[in-house]
């Protein structure tokens, strides 16, 4: 047999029928909802009168729209009447069909792209499919995870397959270390900055390489979560000692004769010598810093101590004028320093970066200090979990010491399809994975950063570059 991709092997695996040179039926292994691209399908499967085919492979969530102010967990009600309508209609279409549901008042609850791993469902070599572009997410585990639109879901609840078309293979290597202080959120905005938010339209895209190999489970969900913000199809890291510790770690079914079947199928999941990729990069580790974006998208970045570009400078006369837009909505003036830009909100959350090692870097900048007096922040975490580990290790009281809000878990300000939004001119420096106009609120301005940068900012309630804060002083 020929040289496999991991993208290959993990495809063949689960090829039902090859319909035809670029198509398969794909069998899906596990199937995640939300409550705001499920209702469609749902209905679709009512209309032509068919049962969900395989309940136990279904996993739903309620993420985008709830709200989370910090009320005890059984006292959190949706106001919004549409938002509360899409919450019942999931709760009553999961207990209809039979399909595990976290609702509003369920202490596990929380964004599904935190939660499912951390509930041990994500496991190396599955097929992993949700109505949401950041299920890429999944790739971290060497599991082929990726979004999809409302049609397919309903396909997927009925047959459990999905029509798939082939991606093209791409492999970025990363070599070295990350410098002190630069986290994978800034990886993957170097990343972006430098191959585009084109520059992965069509692959599924394989990180290997010594930096990918140091980072923790947590940074790399974060750096295949925002893969997709680069247009790839998929991402994946290949599996190794991390993340069957991690999943054994949350997979308590994995026991006995399952977890050893289960270990020898995981060694097969990589990359074979000589198999054939039709893009390559290479990128040195050392290079990155802290990175900010500065426009309207994620790839309109720069590290903070440079100067916002000017678009003048630009060839592509389409770069040209998406850049001059971008300044004109964000409020800044090509040439200048990011660095002591005031702020009025900062972010940490998000299926990107609201984790416990997250939570963890955050508490590290702010224990025993407090943030500006001028800056509303907003500590969310990613789950029920997440915010229980939190609490148990001291970190809430961090953050509520430190002035800021310990929120409930959801998506929250990722996008405003809830309460917690920015106001029209509000500049935000934010751990999410997207900064398009509008997304945080309308009107809003949002600079993405990691974790470590967006608590910096929230000290000193400006844009700060976080390799200077040690020669700060309150």
């Amino acid at each position: 047999m020929a040289p496999r991709t991991l993208y290959k092997k993990l495809v063949d695996a689960h090829t039902v029928q090859a319909i035809d040179a670029q198509t398969v039926l794909l069998y899906v292994d596990l199937h995640i909802m939300n409550e705001y691209t499920s209702p469609q399908a749902f209905n679709g499967m009512v209309e032509q009168q068919r049962g969900v085919l395989r309940p136990a492979q279904q996993f739903a969530v309620v993420d985008h729209i709830i709200p989370t102010a910090p009320l005890p967990v059984g006292q959190r009600l949706v106001q919004d009447p549409p938002s509360r309508r899409q919450a019942e209609n999931l709760g009553a279409n999961c207990t209809r069909h039979g399909i595990r549901l976290l609702d509003v008042n369920d202490p596990l609850q929380g964004i599904e792209h935190v939660v499912a791993p951390e509930l041990g469902l994500i496991r190396p070599g599955m097929t992993i499919l949700c109505g949401d572009s950041h299920t890429t997410t999944y790739g971290a585990f060497g599991a082929l995870g990726f979004g999809i639109g409302t049609s397919e879901v309903e396909h997927i609840l009925a047959c459990q397959t999905l029509v798939y078309r082939l991606a093209r293979e791409m492999r970025i290597r990363i070599d070295g270390a990350l410098p002190a202080g630069v986290t994978s959120k800034d990886l993957v905005l170097y990343l972006l900055g430098r191959i585009g938010a084109q520059g992965a339209r069509g692959y599924a895209v394989e990180f290997c390489g010594e930096a990918i190999t140091r980072l923790s489970m947590e940074a790399r969900m974060t750096l295949c979560n925002m893969a997709v913000e680069a247009g790839a199809r998929a991402a994946l890291i290949v599996p190794d000692a991390k993340t069957i510790d991690y999943v054994l770690r949350h997979a308590a079914d994995i026991a006995g004769p399952h977890r050893e079947a289960a270990l020898a199928q995981w060694q097969g999941l990589y990359s074979d010598d000589g198999a054939d990729f039709e893009t390559e990069f290479a990128f040195d580790a050392a290079e990155v810093a802290p990175f900010i974006t500065w426009g309207t998208s994620p790839d309109q970045v720069m590290s903070v101590d440079a100067c916002v570009p000017r678009p003048e400078m630009l060839n592509d006369a389409t770069e040209r004028a998406s850049a001059e837009r971008a300044l004109r909505y964000m409020g800044l003036q090509a040439g200048q320093a990011l660095i002591g830009l005031a702020v009025q909100r900062v972010f940490i959350g998000s299926c990107t970066n609201g984790r416990i090692e997250d939570l963890r870097l955050a508490a590290e900048l702010l224990r025993g200090r407090r943030v500006n007096p001028g800056v509303r922040v907003m500590i969310v975490p990613g789950s029920g979990m997440v915010r229980q580990a939190a609490q148990d290790e001291g970190l809430a009281q961090v953050f509520l010491d430190a002035g800021c809000e310990w929120r409930q878990p959801g998506c929250s300000m990722c996008l405003a399809m809830n309460d917690d939004v920015l106001g029209d001119g509000e500049r935000c420096v934010s751990t999410t994975n997207r900064n398009f106009e509008g997304r945080q609120g309308r009107g809003g301005r949002t600079h993405l950063v990691s974790v470590p940068m967006a608590a910096a900012a929230a000290l000193y309630g400006h844009i700060i570059d976080l390799r200077t804060l040690e020669h700060q002083h309150d």
